[in-house]
């Protein structure tokens, strides 16, 4: 099965992605699901070598401190997923204005082709049911 989305993707970089398959089969196939992931989880999905757990893991836990757009900035450097640092999460000494960090954010979504305003990353609101809710 050569299915491709960004938990897959993500596994991939991290060097895991033989899990691949199993996390899709186990309903683990959005990052914002996947941030519950916990050990329970990963022993119903087959990770048994205590290095691949301790990698998912520790990236777990980085998807819900940093965000699920992170791992989307991060999937074009690889070696930032891949880093074993323990300060990763203090790497970022001066963080961006957010005006510099939207203009990234804008660039990279243009750049890949993902427009955030339609189907499937917002759901259509009729202008009938706008002009319902705002009298």
């Amino acid at each position: 099965m050569a299915v491709s989305n960004i938990v897959c993707e993500w596994l991939r970089a991290l060097g895991l992605g033989q899990y691949a398959e199993s996390f899709l089969d186990n309903g683990y196939d959005d990052l914002e699901i996947c941030k519950q992931v916990g050990d329970p989880d990963l022993d119903a999905i087959g990770v048994q070598n205590p290095q691949h757990r301790s990698k998912l893991l520790k990236s777990v836990r980085l998807l819900r401190e940093k965000g699920a757009a992170s791992v989307y900035f991060q999937l074009n450097d690889p070696k930032s997923l891949l880093s074993d640092n323990s300060d990763s999460l203090e790497r970022d000494s001066s963080p961006l204005m957010l005006s510099e960090l939207e203009a990234l954010l804008q660039e990279q979504l243009k750049a890949d082709g993902v427009c955030l305003t339609a189907h499937p990353y917002s759901t259509p609101v009729s202008h009938e049911k706008f002009q319902q809710s705002s009298k």
